[in-house]
């Protein structure tokens, strides 16, 4: 029998952000070993090897292979490419293979979103997405799918991506509008999201309301920063998990290297939340911050939906 490939459509049609949402929620409660991603460099020119690994024993074995070929804008290709591979937990044998970078959308959304569900004020009704990347419009369907979302708002540093990304979110049925002042935006918001490449600080928190719920997806290395100091000192802050987020991200590990951020203030993980370890927002006016830079386990939670719901030959 030849092993089936599930297409970047096959996993966006298959994975619903509610149901996406539940899963996960369903898969942190149960947990699996998630060994933190492990990083090669395999030609000494910036071009790097990523492995995610995830398994529940005798079920459910999975790992995710990433490249990162930067030289790859000069010959005209993606930098990021990714592959997802299924296997069979109580055997080994190869279940599917499946586009990791719609896998890897798609759940990053939906943690973010339930998240949200935890973290964010249960009236927020007003969210601001930064950033006009491949991740971007995913937060936004994403966070709208799990709350009711009245105004949804829109900033890029390139206005022109905002407002074509407006459009198109638009044309799906969502009240989106551009904002040309990310000011402007932070001044309405109830949850901020910000997807983007940022090495400083595009939220700073000196602009944030209280009670604001801020959602930081885009850095993934410890160079990497979405948040100030002053967001990151007023904030409750949480993170996806703890071994990655302390490693990994750079609006985390900086502030905690300068003194600026205690251990002790990242409050929880998701996997607490979700099992009520961690009763979440405890009050309307605080700021709540959630830092995720991604986990294995969501690739194999989602991998499982996917080959579940896909309608294969």
């Amino acid at each position: 029998m030849q092993l089936p490939f599930l297409s970047a459509e096959q996993v966006h049609a298959a994975l619903d952000y509610r149901l996406l949402a539940e899963s996960l929620r369903e898969a942190f409660l149960e947990g699996c070993v998630a060994p933190l991603r492990h990083v090669h460099d395999v030609t000494g020119e910036g071009d790097r090897l990523l492995l995610m690994p995830a398994w529940r024993r005798g079920l459910d074995l999975g790992v995710k292979l990433v490249t990162v070929f930067p030289h790859n804008r000069e010959r005209g290709a993606a930098t990021v490419s990714a592959l997802y591979a299924l296997l069979d937990g109580a055997t080994g044998h190869p279940r599917a293979l499946i586009d990791g970078e719609a896998l890897t959308l798609r759940r990053t959304a939906a943690a973010s979103a339930l998240a949200s569900t935890y973290l964010s004020r249960k009236d927020s009704s007003r969210l601001l997405v930064i950033g006009t990347g491949a991740l971007a419009p995913h937060m936004a369907r994403a966070h709208c799918a799990l709350r009711t979302v009245e105004k949804l708002l829109l900033w890029g540093r390139n206005p022109a991506s905002a407002q074509a990304l407006a459009g198109q979110l638009r044309g799906e049925g969502l009240p989106a509008e551009a904002l040309a002042d990310l000011a402007q935006g932070l001044a309405q918001a109830d949850i901020v999201s910000c997807a983007t490449t940022a090495t400083k600080p595009v939220v700073r928190g000196a602009l944030l309301r209280s009670g604001m719920h801020v959602d930081l997806v885009g850095g993934f290395t410890p160079q990497m920063r979405e948040a100030d100091d002053e967001l990151i000192a007023r904030a409750e802050i949480f993170v996806d998990t703890y071994a990655g987020a302390l490693k990994e991200a750079g609006d985390l590990v900086q502030p905690l290297a300068s003194g600026v951020l205690a251990r002790e203030r990242v409050r929880a993980e998701l996997a607490e939340l979700v099992a009520g370890a961690h009763p979440g927002r405890q009050s309307r006016d605080e700021i709540t911050l959630f830092k995720s830079v991604g986990t294995a386990l969501e690739d194999l939670c989602a991998a499982r939906l996917v080959l579940e719901r896909a309608q294969l030959p």
